[in-house]
């Protein structure tokens, strides 16, 4: 599949999982289309157009380390790390300021966020990288899953710091990784290393978006149905979409079963 100086780096799975966690944001964003973003001035979702940009980032991502360019493999994984880090805060501001299920309409401007409708509106720039993971760990609604990511607390900090020792050319080391050269033949075990940091982050943005909104799991086949003028079947709106098990089950599952049991036992929804 791919071949530098005729070394073969197929073997490596990490290429796999790029893909792997590029179509699950995909599907996520076109599973995601019919939700709406409250409060905002503008009937939008958010998230649609932000998975679809984080898709596109893991994209690029294996164009590049394809290529063994560590450095900017690197650079855009820390962007992967803020962009999901993002999409969390926003979506736990919004959760925090209204109960999404009993919305009153005719109060919408009254409950409008402002700082996320201004970011939206390129009016803002949205808080640092710093103070949004100090936001997020704070929530009360995200405490178990904070308590469980937090037993991995220095895993994600080398991974921050491995991101930013590249970003900045910290070292040497960083600044030549990115090219075909000696250094980098030397460096090939980063694949492996790349691959563990990237499950590791996928798994923190899953557990927090889901543990978030569990309604996000939600298969097609309720809303296909109604718009059919169908009967849906009973309990379907509990179904969870197939492509979401499906990595749940491969990724979530395997690498932290502490967080897999307690996604499951805080959703009504048939996750497995």
């Amino acid at each position: 599949m791919y071949y530098i100086s005729n070394i073969d780096i197929s073997k490596y799975e990490v290429f796999e999982q790029l893909d792997e966690f590029a179509n699950f944001y995909d599907d996520l964003s076109y599973s995601t289309l019919d939700f709406v973003t409250f409060p905002m001035t503008q009937i939008i979702n958010i998230n649609t157009f932000m998975f679809i940009s984080i898709s596109q980032t893991l994209n690029s991502i294996k164009e590049v380390l394809s290529k063994l360019r560590f450095s900017d493999a690197y650079t855009l994984l820390r962007k992967y790390y803020d962009s999901f880090m993002i999409n969390i805060y926003i979506n736990l501001s919004l959760h925090e300021k209204i109960d999404i299920n009993n919305i009153e309409f005719s109060k919408i401007n009254e409950l409008l966020n402002k700082e996320i409708d201004n970011w939206y509106n390129g009016k803002n720039k949205i808080k640092d990288f710093g103070n949004i993971s100090k936001y997020i760990e704070k929530s009360e609604k995200l405490k178990p899953i904070t308590f469980i990511l937090n037993k991995n607390k220095s895993n994600y900090d080398a991974i921050r710091e491995r991101c930013n020792d590249f970003v900045h050319n910290n070292f040497y080391k960083n600044f030549v990784l990115n090219d075909y050269n000696s250094e980098t033949y030397k460096n090939l075990d980063l694949l492996n290393t790349f691959s563990n940091d990237l499950i590791l982050l996928f798994i923190k943005h899953f557990a927090y978006l889901f543990y978030l909104d569990d309604t996000l799991m939600r298969s097609s086949d309720y809303i296909d149905a109604l718009e059919a003028g169908m009967t849906p079947e009973e309990d379907s709106q509990y179904w969870v979409a197939p492509f979401i098990q499906d990595i749940f089950d491969k990724y979530v599952k395997t690498y932290n079963p502490e967080i897999a049991k307690e996604i499951i036992k805080n959703t009504n929804m048939m996750l497995e």
